[in-house]
Parts: structure tokens; C-alpha cells; sequence
């Protein structure tokens, strides 16, 4: 197994990009994020308010009609349309304007929901970011892998993890059967952890940033938002999973003089990520 690079500021800034002076809303890239269900638009509000502030010019939220009103008032930033059902997501409509799409947060495991899921799957053809429920999803119908876009990133937990590449003895296992199923699907795989780690065929990458403040509830939301919001401003699959990975740790990391590791928060994480970016770009 190939030693792995280590996610940096150094690293980082191989590919960074500051902001073009001249630039507008419409050259920013426009996410899609699909998330929530009842009782679960924490996970929406979180996903899409982490992809604009991530540096994207437009986000749209697409959510069951209960989340109407809890998107509109909690991000106001944020355009939101709904699926025709109350409580769930039961069909996915999409366009090709958007650059990104993130899937997952907080959808839930209906049965309506997951053949939602899997009928988007096949037919989509926007870069796109799977997680959480969306993850649960898949392992039952791993047919549907092989629609998937080149280079589609899932950004798992260990147990998702387990779903999709089977149980692991070792850490040296789980590393070989997940390159394995990254080369089998070429898919960019976040393996959620402390540390985490990127995957991308033979290619390995270990996050330095972050610490124990981000096991909290939704700081997997924020981390998908991130990285859609990225991936939507044209950086590629695996620059926006390793540069969403490090400034995710490093809001964590900033914060942590402020407010500790206990009362971190998800929504601290997208509070700080103003001074991440500017970490990044100073000197």
C-alpha cells in the first residue's frame, strides 16, 4: 500500500484558487443540494448554508414541502424548491444548470425515497457527492454504481463505510477493499474518521486539520455542503474532497481557543469558515 500524502496548508495550495476580482454570482457555480426529511431538515439547512459559504455563487435546496419554510427562514440565502410529497423526497427532478449536486443529508430510508434515489442515480450526469442515507441506500442495489459519474465522491462513516465495501480484519484490509472498490467504481472515497482519509484508485491522502469538536451531530452535513459547493466552483472531484476535508478540520481547529472542543457545534463549523479561507491565504 502506497504511503499516504499528508493533507496541509502546502498541499492545499498546489491547487487553490483565490477569488477573480471581476467575478460575479454566475461564475461562482451553482449546487444542488437534495436533503431532508421530516423531522430531519437540520441536515438540509446545514448541508446547503455550508455550500454557499464554501465560496459558491448559487445554492438550491431541494427539499419535501415541510422544509419549505424552515429552508426560507433558516437560509435565507438559499433558493429552495420541493418535491410534491409532505414528508419525503419521492421523485427527483433536476437540470442541467447546476455544476454540483449533493445527495444524501438527512433524506431518510423510505421506500419511496430510496427507488427516488435510485432512479436519480441512473440518470444523472452532474458531478456529484453521496452521503449518509443515500450511502445506506446503495449497498442493496450496487447495480446502480455503474451509472454513476466518473469520479463520484462519497464521503462515508465508518459503518456506511462497512455497508458499501463489506467488513474489514484489519486497517490495512479496509484500506485494500476500499481502493478496491474505488478503482472497481472510479469514485473519490472520503473514509470519515480521525483521521480521515481521501482515497482515489492507488492514491492516498491523510488529513492533518480538525480534532475531537467535530463529533457532533450535522458535521457530516457541513463537510457534504462543503464539498458540493467546491466541486460546483470547478475544482475536480478529488481537489474538492481534499480541500473541503482540510478546511472542515480546520474550522474545528480555529475555533477551538474560542469555544473548546464541548460546546462546538455544526453550525460553528460553517461559522468559521471565513477564517479558514483566510488561513489559507495568509501569508
Amino acid at each position: 500500500m502506497k504511503t499516504a500524502v499528508l493533507l496541509d496548508k502546502k498541499e492545499i495550495l498546489r491547487f487553490y484558487k483565490k477569488t477573480n476580482p471581476q467575478t460575479h454570482k454566475g461564475l461562482q457555480g451553482h449546487a444542488l443540494v437534495i436533503a431532508g426529511s421530516y423531522g430531519k431538515m437540520g441536515a438540509a439547512v446545514l448541508a446547503s448554508k455550508a455550500a454557499l459559504k464554501s465560496g459558491c455563487g448559487l445554492v438550491t435546496a431541494f427539499v419535501p414541502q415541510c422544509g419549505y419554510t424552515i429552508l426560507q427562514i433558516a437560509n435565507p440565502e438559499v433558493m429552495t424548491i420541493t418535491d410534491e410529497a409532505e414528508k419525503e423526497i419521492t421523485k427527483i427532478s433536476t437540470h442541467n444548470k447546476y455544476q454540483a449536486i449533493g445527495l444524501g443529508p438527512g433524506i431518510g430510508l423510505a421506500n419511496i425515497t430510496q427507488n427516488a434515489v435510485l432512479d436519480f442515480l441512473k440518470n444523472n450526469r452532474i458531478p456529484l457527492v453521496i452521503d449518509a442515507d443515500a450511502i445506506t441506500i446503495l449497498p442493496q442495489n450496487q447495480d446502480r454504481l455503474s451509472f454513476l459519474q466518473p469520479k463520484t465522491i462519497f464521503t462515508p462513516h465508518p459503518k456506511e463505510l462497512e455497508r458499501l465495501i463489506g467488513k474489514w480484519e484489519s486497517d490495512e484490509d479496509k484500506f485494500q477493499k476500499t481502493i478496491l472498490f474505488s478503482k472497481k467504481f472510479d469514485v473519490v472515497m472520503v473514509m470519515k474518521g480521525a483521521p480521515t482519509f481521501i482515497i482515489y484508485q492507488d492514491e492516498i491522502y491523510k488529513n492533518t486539520s480538525g480534532n475531537a469538536a467535530l463529533a457532533t451531530a450535522g458535521s457530516g452535513d457541513t463537510l457534504t455542503g462543503i464539498i458540493t459547493g467546491l466541486l460546483a466552483q470547478g475544482y475536480s472531484p478529488l481537489e474538492a474532497a481534499q480541500m473541503g476535508v482540510f478546511l472542515h478540520g480546520l474550522t474545528a481547529d480555529l475555533a477551538i481557543s474560542d469555544i473548546g472542543t464541548h460546546a462546538f457545534i455544526a453550525s460553528d463549523c460553517i461559522a468559521y469558515l471565513g477564517k479558514a479561507f483566510l488561513f489559507l491565504e495568509a501569508e
